[in-house]
């Protein structure tokens, strides 16, 4: 009995620590970025796949014209003639003449990967020597270049961004926004503190002639999920990926149940397929198993159990108010209790996604098997 309380608290102890060095680590990293001088930034190519109108879609691309940045193009790229997001584009662009935008139509079919497929035509078709991949989601700041810019280090092989949720408009856009800031966006920024950072597709700077020395765009494919291949490339030509200072917002608006758990899901699979060492753990995360253990070491101590879940349940919880509040992320009176749902879905989905192979991405049914990697 003796043993198993002691494997039960040491086990509550460093999950707890765990939880605030991680939040203390991302807490210390926030900072303004470090802007150069105008005539000393190189010119920037923005590339932006687009398929169907979703929440905040004119206010997320618009921001794109409206960067405080002197030599930028932009590249939208739209895999259907007839996606009802053309004519938002279009609009845009005609009222923001004096900015370098163009649309592309079509598609290649590369990969299972159909953010990808419409993404090649536009890396073919832009000029500059640094890219930038963003989805149509991410809520650009007018120094968004320049924040991807600044986070380049001479290891470096490509910055990218997390997502931080705003602008929740229900309970389960809320519940959104506890998966993407204070736990991915926390851990994925923690990564990137200890050198472990790996890419994420909602934004990702390049400079065109390292991928090209790779295999070019082309080589994305390798994997079913563009980021997952771009850390194995840039790994592969031994540059680190590296996150920016602060990650950019998407807004969020209405959310559905299942939109917020199919989301996570094909994350989830997408983990355990492409980094399995790394996904085997996340069973481990999350609040719920260091308070089975502290209850149990309670019982067995003759400790009031509830007393104790509380006063652990406050500490992880406090620790991500205090995170959330500091970077300005979206963070409410319900939040904690969203928080709670969140820790006690985590297994739920971590044990989902070892059951399955397959997933649904933009109406498009994907498989993780291997021989489907890339198209036929």
């Amino acid at each position: 009995m003796d043993s198993l309380i002691l494997v039960g608290g040491t086990f509550t102890s460093v999950a707890l620590a765990a939880q605030l060095v991680s939040v203390l680590s991302v807490l210390l990293r926030f900072q303004k970025c470090n802007v150069r001088s105008t005539e000393d930034l190189p010119p920037v190519s923005i590339l932006r796949p687009l398929c169907g109108v979703e929440n905040f879609i004119e206010e997320t691309l618009e921001t794109t014209f409206k960067l405080d940045y002197p030599h930028y193009e932009i590249v939208f790229c739209v895999a259907d003639e007839y996606d009802p997001v053309i004519p938002i584009v279009e609009k845009l662009m005609a009222a923001h003449r004096s900015i370098d935008a163009r649309l592309q139509v079509g598609h290649l079919n590369l990969s299972v990967n159909p953010k990808l497929n419409n993404l090649v035509k536009g890396w073919h078709a832009s000029r500059h020597e640094w890219v930038i991949m963003a989805d149509s989601n991410v809520l650009m700041p007018k120094n968004y270049i320049q924040c991807m810019l600044s986070a380049w280090r001479d290891d470096t092989g490509l910055v990218v961004s997390p997502p931080i949720g705003s602008k929740p408009q229900n309970v389960w856009a809320d519940l959104e926004c506890m998966f993407l800031n204070t736990y991915q966006a926390r851990w994925q920024c923690f990564a990137d503190n200890i050198g472990l950072a790996f890419a994420q597709g909602k934004s990702m700077l390049w400079r065109r002639s390292l991928l090209d020395s790779a295999g070019s765009i082309e080589m994305l494919a390798e994997d079913v999920a563009e980021d997952a291949a771009a850390t194995r490339i840039v790994r592969g030509l031994g540059l680190r990926v590296r996150l920016v200072s602060s990650p950019f917002t998407q807004p969020l608006g209405y959310r559905s149940a299942s939109e917020v758990w199919n989301r996570q899901l094909r994350w989830a699979r997408l983990r355990r397929k492409t980094f399995p060492w790394f996904f085997v753990p996340e069973i481990l995360v999350g609040a719920l198993p260091p308070v089975a253990t502290a209850s149990a070491v309670a019982m067995a101590q003759g400790w009031p159990i509830v007393g104790t879940a509380a006063l652990l349940l406050f500490i992880w919880y406090a620790a991500e108010a205090c995170l959330a509040r500091y970077a300005g992320w979206h963070f409410s009176l319900r939040s904690v209790a969203i928080c709670i749902l969140r820790d006690t879905l985590l297994p739920v989905l971590w044990i989902c996604a070892w059951a399955g192979n397959d997933f649904k991405w933009r109406g498009n049914l994907i498989t993780m098997a291997p021989e489907v990697t890339r198209a036929r």
